[in-house]
C-alpha cells in the first residue's frame, strides 16, 4: 500500500490525543466504517456508530465493547432521509452532549455503465447517501463540533474524487462533490478549533462493489484494516502537522 500526504506545517496545531473522544461514524455497520470503529475502540474512544442495518450496528457494538470502547450506542439511520439525519443527530447530542469527531465514511457504488443507461433510482440514491446526506450530516454536527476545544472532521472520497473513472460518471460526480465540500470546509473553518481532511483511496476490499452487482477480484484492492490504520494515524497526527489530503493506492 503507498500513501501519498498532502501536510500542513504549523507549530500551533497540537496532537490530538483520541482516548476518551466521542467519535460519529457513519457506514460504520461493515466495510472501512466498521474496521476503523474497532480500532478507534481499542484507542478507548466513545462511539456514536451510524448506519442503515440495526442488526449489523449491534453485533459491531459489541465487539467495540469488547475492545474497550467506554460507550457505544447504535442509530439505525438511512442517509437518503433528511428527517432521519436530523434526529439521530439531535439523539446523539442528548446521549453523549459532546462530540470531537466526525467521520463520513458511509457511501455506496454506482454499477459501471453509461450514463443513459444508469436508473433514475439508482443516480438519486448515490448522489443522496455519497454526498448530499454527507453534507447534512455535517451540517448538523457542525454546532456541537464547535463547541469542543478541538475537533476534526475527516470525510471519505475515493480516488473518483481526483480522477476520471469510466463508467462512473454518477459516483464521480458524488465524490468530486466530497473533494470540493471538503475544500470549502477548510477554509471556513481554517480560522476555528476544527481541522478538515479527506481520505482519497483506490479500490478497497469491501463489499461496497458486490452490493451493486460488480463482482471484480478484489485480491489486490486495499484492506479495509490498512485503511483504518491510516484514519487512526490522521487523526492521532503528529505535533505540528496536520494532514489535509491522503491519497492511497494499493
Amino acid at each position: 500500500m503507498v500513501v501519498y500526504f498532502t501536510i500542513f506545517l504549523g507549530y500551533f496545531i497540537r496532537v490530538m490525543d483520541i482516548k476518551g473522544k466521542t467519535a460519529i461514524v457513519t457506514g460504520a455497520s461493515d466495510g472501512l466504517g466498521k474496521k476503523v470503529s474497532l480500532k478507534l475502540a481499542k484507542e478507548s474512544v466513545s462511539l456514536a456508530l451510524v448506519a442503515r442495518s440495526e442488526e449489523k450496528l449491534n453485533e459491531v457494538k459489541k465487539e467495540a465493547e469488547k475492545l474497550g470502547s467506554p460507550k457505544v450506542v447504535c442509530y439505525p439511520c438511512d442517509l437518503q432521509d433528511k428527517e432521519q439525519i436530523k434526529k439521530t443527530v439531535q439523539q446523539i447530542e442528548v446521549d453523549f452532549n459532546e462530540v470531537q469527531i466526525l467521520l463520513n465514511i458511509a457511501g455506496i457504488w454506482q454499477k459501471l455503465n453509461l450514463l443513459e443507461d444508469i436508473p433514475e433510482e439508482e443516480v438519486d440514491s448515490v448522489i443522496d447517501t455519497d454526498l448530499v446526506g454527507m453534507v447534512h450530516m455535517t451540517r448538523l454536527v457542525l454546532p456541537i463540533l464547535k463547541r469542543q476545544k478541538e475537533a476534526i472532521i475527516l470525510n471519505d472520497s475515493s480516488r473518483s474524487g481526483v480522477t476520471a473513472q469510466p463508467g462512473q460518471s454518477v459516483y464521480t460526480a458524488a465524490k468530486w462533490g466530497v473533494r470540493g465540500f471538503t475544500e470549502v470546509l477548510k477554509e471556513d473553518l481554517k480560522e476555528t478549533n476544527i481541522k478538515v481532511a479527506a481520505i482519497y483511496q483506490g479500490g478497497t476490499n469491501t463489499e461496497l462493489f458486490n452490493k451493486a452487482g460488480e463482482h471484480f477480484n478484489q485480491e489486490k484492492f486495499i484492506k479495509p484494516e490498512d485503511l483504518a490504520d491510516v484514519i487512526i494515524f490522521m487523526l492521532s497526527r503528529p505535533s505540528g502537522v496536520w494532514l489535509h489530503d491522503v491519497r492511497i493506492e494499493h
